[in-house]
């Protein structure tokens, strides 16, 4: 039934596809679609506004029109589908951003859960055939060098993009894999040192690539090759909250529980804040 009452508005001019609303929407309410934050439906947004907070550039409110009544079992149908859990009964949904941003991280350290929903079947070849994408080990330099010499590169694989890795690479499997925001990998002045030696690295930018596509691949990964650890790495700016969308909606997809952890850089390509599974 249409009634007239409180619901979400969206300035798409505003907008920066950043994430961080849909992070802040415990009932699944908003999606990314083409770099926009959208409402998927009337029926799920309560009308409430705990999106509107974190968007750091005003491009939502609440207003009043004719919309559909809120439905609390469409909600619940919803974040099934999207593989999140369910709060008890009489409590609001838990926000995402919380189980799997930079507080989250501590909490799955009991180990793997068991994935459901993503069969680990074997990852055709890219259709492209370019030697380029080629899986291979590589062999970093025994130790980073002295501040008189030249650092030796500590990259332990290749390919490197998200949408070039193979799900079945063996430097995938158990591995502590790094969720590399492109622009964080040119801004990081001491990558290789500092995170590099002994893990495994999938770059992807949140704001120009395809967000479904990388949620897609990167829950395959998680599915088969099960990595001990996930950690995003990312920039200040409000863009690049995307990926941990992205890593979210993987997770819940791929239905696995590594180690979280984060790490954000600033543009002068300081550390502002760092949550390391391995520290």
């Amino acid at each position: 039934m249409r009634k007239l009452r409180n619901i979400i508005q969206i300035d798409e001019e505003k907008c920066t596809g950043c994430g961080q609303c849909i992070l802040d929407c415990a009932e699944g309410a908003l999606q990314l679609v083409d770099g926009k934050a959208k409402l998927v439906g009337e029926i799920f947004c309560d009308g409430l506004g705990a999106c509107l907070s974190g968007c750091p550039t005003g491009a939502l409110q609440v207003i009043q029109r004719e919309a559909d009544d809120f439905d609390e079992k469409a909600v619940e149908d919803l974040l099934r589908s999207q593989g999140r859990e369910l709060p008890p009964t009489g409590q609001q949904p838990q926000h995402s951003h919380h189980e799997h941003g930079h507080h989250g991280h501590h909490g799955h350290e009991h180990g793997h859960g068991h994935h459901h929903g993503l069969a680990a079947a074997p990852q055709p070849a890219l259709a492209c055939g370019c030697p380029g994408s080629a899986a291979m080990s590589l062999a970093p330099g025994a130790a980073p060098a002295t501040a008189s010499g030249l650092a030796a590169s500590q990259l332990g694989h290749w390919p490197i993009k998200l949408q070039l890795l193979n799900p079945q690479a063996p430097f995938l499997k158990n591995a502590d894999l790094l969720l590399l925001a492109d622009c964080a990998g040119a801004s990081l002045p001491d990558l290789h040192g500092r995170l590099l030696r002994g893990r495994a690295i999938a770059l992807a930018c949140p704001k120009l690539d395809d967000a479904q596509a990388h949620i897609d691949k990167l829950a395959q990964v998680l599915a088969t090759a099960q990595p001990r650890s996930l950690t995003t790495v990312i920039m200040e700016v409000p863009c690049c909250r995307g990926l941990e969308y992205i890593a979210q909606q993987a997770l819940a997809k791929a239905g696995v529980q590594p180690q979280l952890g984060s790490l954000v850089v600033a543009r002068d390509g300081r550390v502002l804040e760092s949550h390391l599974p391995w520290e």
